[in-house]
């Protein structure tokens, strides 16, 4: 990929920067350059009334055919957006799975009629989603899901739990993998459903996370229900979907992330040279040695942005910078406690929690800093999103073409 920006691109680069010089002001502007890791350092609230402050900009849908909403951008427009919007230091977004996931998902897997139901929607803010994949036996073993659909008189009968449902708390639907075939093993048999969250037959409890927010929640269904019309892909085509929806994670975005996380090594820098852990050769090596490896992540994310000119539609080898960052960012946050020391140990008074408990429960007496929720939350990333075995087994065998792992 050319990062040079040609004059096109650079009055695109204006624009954005502009509108948000314009908007990141009122009670926006005490959130600029919060928001990033678990997000937790921004209220709820706030970031949903920041997504649709994105969406009357018309930013939510950049990737999107405009005849669905969208701005319809090329991948070198979305590129600049991302990056441009973390360079501006932007308040830190929620994890919006409809714009992300759900919606690009639609656009490739599912019929006209649910993608004019849903994205409109989606890409105006008024609809949220959240994700069911996971459950306590299906982890990174997704092919192991236990959830089952029945179709009954028209609609499909939903039974069964989900875990980590990240934001399940402000969501409208989910999008639920479920199988729909009864007696049916591993990938065959399962279903794409979109599941409206706000009926009798959804339960949602929340997960207290190590940082003492609660993004995650564990989500029961009994007997819910779902028209027989909200299949995306066709039944029993589950898999193949729920596949194409991982990928679109590692998008156009993946660049904007690395600069943030170029931002956050910065400011560990500025810190190691504040205390004077700087001076320590072996700490000084430990840095450098994280600042190469982050050079290595931005030019592979380059290479993988790259590949995503073909089509559009990101392949298995997206894995290799999940994998990647994820190890990266993990040691990043060691790193940003031996920098700090001592002080890595003392919690902050002044600290806010944004996503906030839902019922009973009182915030922890730890409160956390920014760099001790960076290392916190970063011991996940080698888990959520398809952990580095899973990683490195879609590498092995679905880009290198190596034999399948043993059963």
């Amino acid at each position: 990929m050319d990062v040079r920006l040609d004059p096109s691109l650079q009055v695109f680069q204006e624009e954005v920067r502009t509108w948000l010089e314009d908007h990141v002001v009122g009670e926006f502007a005490q959130w600029r350059g919060k928001g990033l890791t678990a997000h937790e350092d921004i209220p709820l609230e706030v970031q949903l009334e920041w997504e649709k402050e994105l969406a009357g900009g018309g930013w939510l849908g950049i990737d999107f055919p405009k005849w669905i909403g969208g701005r319809e951008c090329s991948l070198a427009e979305q590129v600049v957006f991302f990056k441009t919007y973390v360079e501006a230091r932007a308040p830190g977004r929620l994890a919006n799975v409809g714009v992300t996931l759900l919606g690009p998902t639609l656009m490739a897997f599912g019929d006209e009629e649910l993608q004019r139901r849903f994205v409109p929607k989606i890409l105006s803010g008024e609809e949220m989603w959240c994700q069911g994949y996971s459950e306590p036996d299906a982890g990174s073993d997704l092919a192991n899901v236990k959830t089952r659909a029945e179709l009954v008189d028209g609609r499909w009968i939903i039974n069964g739990q989900k875990v980590w449902t990240s934001l399940a708390q402000v969501a409208d639907h989910a999008f639920v993998v479920a199988r729909t075939e009864a007696g049916s093993e591993r990938h065959q048999g399962l279903s794409y459903l979109l599941v409206p969250m706000n009926q009798p037959g959804v339960e949602i409890r929340p997960i207290v996370q190590i940082t003492g927010g609660s993004e995650f929640n564990e989500t029961f269904f009994t007997d819910a229900v779902t028209d027989e019309a909200m299949v995306v892909g066709g039944v029993g085509h589950g898999w193949k979907v729920a596949m194409g929806t991982l990928a679109f994670e590692r998008g156009a975005s993946t660049l904007g992330q690395q600069v943030s996380f170029r931002q956050e090594f910065d400011d560990m820098i500025e810190a190691a040279k504040a205390n004077g852990r700087w001076d320590d050769p072996v700490m000084r090596q430990e840095l450098m040695g994280s600042y190469i490896r982050l050079e290595i992540l931005r030019f592979n994310q380059l290479r993988m942005l790259t590949a995503l000119t073909s089509d559009g539609v990101p392949g298995p080898e997206m894995s290799i910078g999940k994998l990647f960052w994820a190890g990266w960012h993990r040691r990043m946050g060691e790193l940003l406690m031996q920098v700090k020391g001592a002080a890595a140990m003392v919690g902050d008074e002044t600290a806010h929690v944004g996503h906030e408990i839902i019922g009973d429960g009182d915030y922890p007496e730890y409160p956390v800093d920014r760099d001790q929720r960076t290392f916190l939350y970063s011991r996940a990333h080698t888990i959520y999103g398809g952990s580095n075995q899973v990683q490195r087994n879609v590498i092995g065998e679905r880009v290198l073409g190596l034999p399948r792992e043993p059963r």
